[in-house]
């Protein structure tokens, strides 16, 4: 009887031993089997997400310009506090952070076959001369992309000289622009039309965002590259 008892003990703690095998054997395929699917469902969403990311165009603009467009973004300065900034096929040509904006009427030109920048000049329309801006404005050449953004004050030393010149750009408000009004611009020089690239608004105390002056203007664009 005593060897019958062990020997039930024996068989009894061998099937212990192997269903606790065989449990941790199945419960170790699942754990694994999750694991795999976890991986797999995270990885996925990890690709879906970038998938459905908005993609980013040039100079951050709402859309891809078509070929043989230059894109365009650029904003007019904020009071006196916030210089103006020009972008070009994502390359910013003139901004605060570049230290290279003022108080008047700031200029970026660009080569409208390349778009590659030319020149970025500002000038002074409050306490400046307007002599300089003229001579540069008759210096730039057939072809050349203008863009232009106010900064504080760009029109009381402008004189009808200036603002021919500037309209031969292309520009339709720079005959009305006036004392503190935001103004962004983009033209070229050999223009035939108007150009559509063009945003103003009004220096007027009773609509007026910040004391003393008009709210920023912002403006996009493709520029048709010029053809031969």
């Amino acid at each position: 009887k005593v060897v019958a008892g062990a020997a039930k003990l024996v068989v009894a703690v061998a099937v212990f031993l192997l269903t606790f095998y065989v449990i941790s054997q199945v419960f170790e395929i699942k754990m694994d089997a999750s694991l795999g699917n976890l991986f797999v469902t995270t990885t996925q969403s990890y690709f879906s997400l970038k998938a459905t990311k908005p993609p980013r165009y040039k100079c951050g603009i709402s859309k891809a310009c078509p070929e043989k467009h230059f894109a365009f973004k650029m904003a007019s300065g904020a009071a006196n506090v916030v210089g103006p900034k020009i972008c070009l096929e994502d390359n910013v040509l003139m901004s605060g952070v570049k230290n290279n904006v003022g108080r008047g009427i700031n200029v970026a030109l660009a080569n409208g076959k390349t778009g590659e920048v030319l020149d970025t000049k500002y000038f002074d329309m409050w306490g400046g001369d307007v002599a300089p801006f003229i001579e540069f404005l008759k210096g730039i050449q057939d072809g050349t992309i203008v863009l232009m953004g106010t900064y504080d004050d760009g029109a009381t030393k402008l004189n009808d000289e200036a603002r021919r010149l500037i309209a031969e750009l292309g520009s339709t408000s720079i005959t009305n622009l006036g004392f503190r009004d935001n103004w962004v611009f983009c033209g070229g020089k050999g223009i035939k039309t108007k150009s559509p690239f063009e945003q103003h608004i009004k220096n007027n105390k009773d609509t007026n965002k910040y004391e003393g002056w008009p709210e920023v203007v912002e403006m996009e664009g493709c520029i048709p590259q010029k053809q031969d």
